[in-house]
C-alpha cells in the first residue's frame, strides 16, 4: 500500500503541465467567444463581441469616461482600496494579536465580529450614508468595515496555532513582551498574515462597487454602474476585465512579498 501511494505522489502532474491545461483552458474559452460573436449565438446587446470590447478599450484610454481619464478612475479606485486596507492593517493586526493572546478580548470581540462579518456591505450601506453622508468617508468605512473582520479573525487564529512551548523557551531566555512578540509572534504569523491579507483585499476590492454607488463620479465601479444605466455592455465588461486586472495585479504583488518575507509557507514547485 505504501509503495502504491508513493507511486501515485510520484505521477502527480507538473508545474509547467498543470500551466499548459490553465492555458489551453483560457484558449477555449476564447475561441468559443470569438465563434460565438462572429456566428451571432450570442446578442451584443447582452455580450460584446470582442471587435467591440477593443474599440470599448480603446475609447476608454484615448478618451476615458464622463471627461474623466482612465487613469484617474483606476486611481480614485485604488485609493479607496488602499487607504481602507491602511486602516484596517494598524487595527485589525493588534486586535487580532491581542485576541489570539488574550481570553477575555477574544470574548468580547468575537461576538462583536460573528454579527456583522456575514452581513453583505449593501445591507448597511444606507446606515452609513446616513451617519457620514456621501463623501469619500463613507466609501472608504464601507471597504474598511468589509476587510477589518477577516484580517483580525485570520490575525487571531494565527496567534492561536502557535506552540505554547516556543514562547515559553524564550521567556526562559529572558526575552521581554515586546522581544516575544518580534521574535517569535510577528514571525510565526507571517505566513497566515499575509494569506489573510490577500483575502482581505479580495472582498474589500469586490465591495467597491458597492462603495461606488455612494454618489461617486469617478472610479472603476462608478464606470460599470453608469454603464449599466445606458446599456453599455462593451464599457461594462471592459471595466469589470479592468477591476480584475487591477486585482490581479495586487494578488501578485502580495504573491511576491509572501514569497520574499515567508516563502516556507507557499507550496510552488
Amino acid at each position: 500500500m505504501k509503495s502504491l501511494r508513493g507511486a501515485s505522489y510520484s505521477r502527480s502532474p507538473s508545474s509547467r503541465y498543470l500551466s499548459l491545461i490553465s492555458s489551453f483552458t483560457v484558449l477555449v474559452i476564447v475561441a468559443a467567444w470569438f465563434t460565438a460573436s462572429h456566428y451571432g449565438w450570442v446578442n451584443t446587446l447582452f455580450f460584446p463581441s470582442p471587435k467591440a470590447l477593443f474599440l470599448a478599450f480603446k475609447q476608454l484610454w484615448q478618451q476615458g469616461y464622463l471627461d474623466i481619464s482612465l487613469g484617474q478612475h483606476i486611481t480614485a479606485s485604488l485609493l479607496r482600496v488602499l487607504v481602507a486596507l491602511a486602516i484596517a492593517l494598524v487595527t485589525a493586526i493588534p486586535l487580532g494579536i491581542a485576541m489570539g493572546l488574550t481570553p477575555v478580548v477574544r470574548a468580547v470581540f468575537t461576538p462583536i465580529l460573528d454579527f456583522y462579518r456575514p452581513i453583505p456591505p449593501l445591507a448597511y450601506l444606507p446606515l452609513i450614508v446616513i451617519w457620514l453622508g456621501i463623501g469619500e468617508v463613507s466609501k472608504i468605512l464601507l471597504i474598511f468595515l468589509a476587510i477589518f473582520a477577516p484580517l483580525t479573525i485570520s490575525t487571531a487564529e494565527a496567534v492561536r496555532r502557535i506552540e505554547p512551548h516556543r514562547v515559553q523557551a524564550v521567556r526562559c531566555l529572558g526575552a521581554s513582551s515586546w522581544q516575544v512578540m518580534k521574535w517569535v509572534i510577528l514571525p510565526s504569523i507571517l505566513p497566515e498574515l499575509l494569506t489573510g491579507i490577500r483575502i482581505a483585499l479580495g472582498v474589500g476590492w469586490s465591495t467597491l462597487v458597492a462603495a461606488e454607488l455612494i454618489a461617486a463620479n469617478r472610479g472603476l465601479g462608478f464606470m460599470v454602474q453608469s454603464a449599466a444605466q445606458f446599456l453599455s455592455t462593451d464599457v461594462v465588461v471592459a471595466g469589470i476585465l479592468l477591476i480584475a486586472a487591477v486585482a490581479l495585479v495586487i494578488e501578485l504583488l502580495l504573491r511576491q512579498l509572501q514569497k520574499r518575507f515567508a516563502r516556507w509557507s507557499l507550496y510552488d514547485d
